[in-house]
């Protein structure tokens, strides 16, 4: 099937191209990799993907196109839930800020970009901040410097999706998946090397 394909090196993942993908159904995690080559199939995310978390290079995209940027904010009206999950510096971009600002009000922050794009909001960083139009923001309790381990940022997208494919409603994805994520940080053992594969596996075990 050309819609389908193996990376025998990592044979748990499981690939289609953009083009088999069900965007109605399910949840949709975008932007851990892809790059430039996410341009042209953005549109079509943001227009039909029932359930989205944009992450990393899908948020630096959306932040340099004002049209990425109307069909983001037009998603709410569309029925449609989205989780954003930037770190300070693509926060900045979406804002058309720079991080400095984004640091010295971090909540306030996630706050203009809840109500900017009419979707739940992760700023990431120490104390995570978890924001959503009509919600109370969350300044998440757990997690440690362990988590500044490349990907994962990635791990913790692929955790709030999950927890959207299950049917919960964005903000709650999105600090159920927060705390988690950082209380598996928290739990790691000293001797152990925290790295993105293993935080994956272990949350899957936990699951």
């Amino acid at each position: 099937n050309a819609g389908f394909g193996l990376d025998v090196s990592q044979p748990e993942l499981m690939l289609r191209t953009p083009e088999a993908l069900d965007l109605g159904d399910g949840a949709l995690v975008c932007g851990c990799g892809g790059g430039e080559a996410l341009r042209g199939h953005l549109p079509r995310v943001l227009d039909e993907a029932a359930r989205l978390v944009l992450d990393a290079d899908a948020l630096n995209l959306v932040a340099a196109d004002a049209g990425l940027q109307q069909r983001l904010a037009r998603r709410a009206a569309a029925g449609h839930t989205t989780v954003l999950t930037p770190h300070p510096l693509e926060a900045a971009r979406l804002l058309g800020t720079d991080t400095q600002a984004v640091q010295a009000d971090r909540l306030a922050a996630a706050r203009r970009l809840a109500e900017r794009f009419g979707c739940a909001v992760v700023v990431k960083g120490s104390g995570s901040i978890v924001a959503a139009p009509g919600r109370l923001p969350r300044i998440n309790p757990t997690g440690n410097g362990r988590l500044a381990t490349a990907g994962t940022g990635d791990v913790l997208a692929g955790m709030v999706g999950a927890r959207l494919a299950a049917g919960l409603e964005g903000f709650d994805a999105a600090a159920d998946a927060v705390y988690t994520h950082g209380a598996l940080a928290d739990g790691w053992p000293a001797h152990r090397p925290l790295t993105a594969g293993a935080l994956a596996r272990r949350h899957a075990q936990d699951v």
